[in-house]
């Protein structure tokens, strides 16, 4: 029995993979502010303490979102808060609409409400928001089938594909959406990490219907480690926006679900921007930016096809070119094709299927954190040299990649017909 059939162990919502880490030591200053709360023994309050809702209200305010903290909450995690979104929203019976493919986070909590998630196409040039067109189509085939479509997920900086959307195409799919009378969860966990960032334009879906959208930021994409689970959630300033925020806070109250007090330090510290914070930021970003842009000529090299990466510490590349020499090696899913790349380059490579496309289609995410070496000290070194890609353990790193893919490539090119 394949590892993803839900009969042995476990139930369909156990699907991962976790968020791309960065590949990167702890920045010291974040450290020392863990380590001094450390001794706290009083517990958070359930949505966040007040000087964390503070922190989280000046970030966002930096950003052309003006808040307040009776309109912001705090949770182990951007899992658990999305998991309360969706119980306050499409918890009686409605349903849930999400972009194919989409982060793999974001379906199973609809399932586990009991609440199917509708996937709609993205459009060719950018993943994480909805085709405005598809969009209405599949509303009006819920509603037709008898279903109660009431919230969209939607990201405008993606996982999976590592694309900004054009604020056009985001204009025309929110203004789709609330005309249908959808409420909108936009993620936002990876907007920070946008590699060129006077080049490209990032518009929130709050920026445009501050009244309907709700945002979510997992810290784990900017300024947190992963392991240190924390997310705050940004309600809408209206009367819904306070009873959403209320029914919120019931639902994360329930689940026992309070940020750890020395998390809940090193969250306020990061979100308040110091001067060490934005310098790792904008460090880690350009460097993950170098090295997806590096990641992505091998795989078009290789003959695959992935968009250009325009944000995050991955990028999604598309193997279906390769399929029949692929089939030679047993491999003809994405469940097969994770396995196998997975096992050749000793690190995790979770297949489309994870994100919501169809099992038959031959995709994966690729990461750039893996490549960044095992000791602090080559993690270290590829922050701080000015040509990190002529580090020789990055270098092997890369090489590594392409002879994984040169060797499917080569594979294929066996099998062209003779011309």
């Amino acid at each position: 029995m394949r590892r993803t059939d839900p009969g042995e162990g476990h139930g369909p919502v156990r699907y991962g993979p976790p968020l791309p880490g960065d590949g990167l030591p702890v920045l010291p200053e974040l450290a020392a502010v863990l380590s001094a709360a450390a001794s706290r023994a009083d517990a958070q309050p359930v949505g966040g303490a007040p000087a964390l809702l503070e922190a989280a209200c000046g970030y966002w305010t930096r950003r052309g979102l003006p808040s307040v903290p009776d309109r912001v909450a705090a949770a182990p995690g951007a899992p658990a808060l999305l998991l309360a979104l969706t119980a306050a929203l499409a918890g009686d019976g409605a349903d849930v609409l999400v972009p194919r493919p989409c982060a793999a986070w974001w379906a199973p909590y609809a399932r586990l409400l009991g609440r199917p998630a509708f996937p709609v196409p993205t459009p060719p040039e950018s993943g994480g928001v909805p085709d405005p067109y598809a969009l209405l189509e599949t509303v009006r085939r819920v509603r037709a089938e008898g279903g109660d479509p009431r919230l969209l997920v939607l990201s405008v900086a993606d996982d999976p594909t590592a694309t900004v959307t054009p604020p056009e195409l985001l204009h025309e799919t929110v203004e789709a959406a609330t005309a249908e009378g959808l409420h909108l969860v936009s993620d936002e966990t990876w907007r920070d990490t946008v590699h060129d960032p006077h080049g490209t334009v990032l518009l929130s879906p709050a920026e445009m219907l501050p009244g309907e959208v709700t945002v979510v930021t997992d810290l784990a994409g900017a300024l947190l480690p992963p392991g240190w689970p924390a997310a705050v959630a940004r309600f809408p300033a209206t009367d819904t926006g306070a009873r959403l925020h209320a029914r919120v806070l019931d639902i994360l109250t329930a689940l026992g679900a309070r940020i750890a007090a020395p998390v809940a330090a090193a969250a306020g510290y990061a979100l308040d921007e110091p001067a060490p914070v934005v310098e790792r930021r904008e460090a880690a970003v350009r460097l993950h930016a170098r090295v997806a842009a590096a990641v992505h000529r091998e795989v078009t090299a290789a003959g695959g096809l992935a968009r250009p990466p325009q944000a995050g510490r991955h990028l999604y590349a598309d193997l279906g070119s390769l399929r029949e020499p692929l089939a030679a090696q047993g491999v003809g899913d994405a469940q097969e094709l994770e396995d196998l790349l997975t096992a050749r380059l000793g690190t995790p490579v979770p297949g489309g299927h994870r994100f919501g496309d169809d099992l038959g289609e031959l995709r994966v995410r690729l990461a750039t954190g893996p490549l960044m070496g095992g000791a602090d000290e080559e993690r270290t070194e590829c922050l701080t040299a000015p040509e990190p890609l002529e580090l020789p353990h990055l270098q092997r790193a890369l090489m590594s990649l392409r002879s994984v893919l040169a060797d499917l490539r080569d594979d294929a090119r066996r099998w062209e017909p003779p011309r």
